[in-house]
């Protein structure tokens, strides 16, 4: 992410007052700087960078900050909030799970662990049989990494390589960014894994009139020509479930000729789901978009809706590759985060979430798309599905990429008490709490559509 020097100063704007939004004071709220500079003293600076609020309490689909301003929030803190802030029903397990006095058990069993697991399988399609529960998401595409590697080995592969697409994030540890596609910020690891394989993205502006699948035979094709046998030498394919900067999906052909791809050379398809899951994007997993089925996936985020867990999907037979003791995480199947698990799923099943979602989706999209008309010469694409959305802005006189541009437009946006995600690039991301109601909705791309507007006729001056 690009560090925009967002103003920790607070700035006098205009006054906010609607059903949804809240701004009395100057933005950033008098006191936040303090808190913001004691950050700095203390902590390290790779969390930092963000826009200047100081959080102090989310319900719903709105964050208040210190002062009690209120904004509509289009970021779900960063795609985890999907049953919406500080959900009620998770309040409600948590509390129930403190006052049993079961806080952490390590790897021994506990019934709610179980409960939880059920549900989760009972939850997913057919083919997936068995999880292993983590932390973080990075965590468990480091475990994806081993299990396609371990079922490499049992079948016999003559190298263990994973082909993964450039410009897929799958975190910050080393084997996470070995199969991501950022060179820069894998530099640290000093190597790189010569069995870990990088094809290109097919962004609908780089296919040139090509389907997806003839796009991945040119990528392949590089591969082929470095001696690469699909058959021998590799062992499975990651590919996050869309482009993580702008949510921009793959051509179905494209995942649909990498499927039948595996099945001829017994390779795992898995996807990075950690942003696309828990119907975020009108179905259970993202994935599911282009009809094929998956090996093994990689959740978090919107999981547990706020707590950390994370988890890897798959095969009785893959999943139970590792010998007992092999795989195991320290905190992640503790009882709080089993009840956060928990409430997540009986609340997206009661609540009808996944198909609620492609509703309120299709409403989203269809008001992101007529700003887009709007603003063509500032707007060149919309891309995403369900309640996720990438907005990728351009120069008007160049037709180039345009990474400032949106940074302005979220800082104007959050003086307006609305939240949008900062990427730091030529994108900015939305994605509401699923519970956000249709009217705040329309409120909040108003909104964004005001900042954008104003910042437009600013650089004009």
């Amino acid at each position: 992410m690009a560090n925009f020097p967002f103003s920790r100063a607070p700035v006098d704007v205009p006054k906010v007052d609607t059903r949804y939004r809240t701004i009395h004071t100057p933005i950033p709220a008098p006191g936040t700087e303090a808190i913001l500079a004691e950050l700095d003293r203390y902590e390290s600076r790779s969390m930092h960078g963000q826009m200047p609020i100081v959080w102090d309490r989310a319900q719903d689909f709105n964050v208040y900050d210190i002062a009690g301003n209120r904004w509509i929030d289009f970021t779900s803190t960063i795609f985890v909030a999907n049953t919406g802030h500080s959900n009620p029903h998770l309040k409600f397990r948590l509390g129930k799970t403190l006052d049993g006095d079961l806080v952490h058990t390590y790897v021994y069993a506990h019934p709610l662990r179980a409960e939880y697991l059920k549900k989760l399988i009972d939850m997913t399609p057919i083919y997936f049989e068995k999880a292993f529960l983590l932390s973080a998401g990075t965590e468990a595409t480091e475990a994806a990494l081993k299990l396609m590697r371990m079922n490499g080995l049992r079948l016999g592969k003559r190298k263990l390589g994973v082909v993964c697409i450039e410009g897929n994030w799958h975190g910050r540890t080393m084997g996470a960014q070995l199969m991501g596609g950022n060179r820069k910020q894998g530099a640290w690891i000093g190597f790189s894994d010569p069995d870990i394989h990088h094809i290109p993205f097919p962004y609908p502006w780089v296919l040139g009139g090509k389907t997806g699948s003839e796009f991945l035979q040119e990528g392949l094709r590089r591969l082929e020509e470095k001696g690469v046998d699909l058959a021998v030498d590799v062992c499975g394919f990651m590919l996050e479930t869309f482009q993580g900067w702008a949510a921009v999906f793959y051509p179905p052909d494209f995942v649909r000729q990498i499927k039948r791809l595996c099945e001829k050379n017994n390779l795992l398809l898995s996807f990075d789901e950690m942003q696309a899951g828990f119907a975020r994007t009108g179905k259970m997993f993202g994935y599911e978009h282009y009809g094929v089925d998956a090996d093994l996936i990689c959740c978090g985020k919107g999981m547990s809706s706020g707590l950390p867990l994370s988890a890897v999907l798959g095969s009785r037979e893959v999943m139970d590759l590792p010998e007992i003791g092999d795989m195991s995480s320290t905190h992640s199947a503790n009882p709080l985060c089993c009840a956060a698990g928990l409430a997540t799923l009986e609340f997206i099943e009661s609540n009808d979430l996944v198909n609620e979602a492609a509703r309120k989706g299709k409403i989203f999209h269809d008001l992101l798309n007529g700003m887009m008309e709007r603003h063509s010469g500032r707007i060149s694409h919309v891309c995403g599905r369900g309640m996720i959305a990438g907005v990728i802005f351009r120069n008007p006189r160049d037709g180039k990429p345009d990474g400032t541009f949106p940074s302005k437009v979220s800082e104007r946006a959050m003086q307006k008490g609305l939240l949008l995600v900062h990427t730091g690039r030529e994108s900015i991301k939305v994605a509401p709490p699923l519970t956000i109601p249709e009217d705040a909705l329309r409120e909040g791309v108003e909104v964004f559509e005001e900042a954008i507007s104003e910042i437009e006729r600013e650089e004009e001056r």
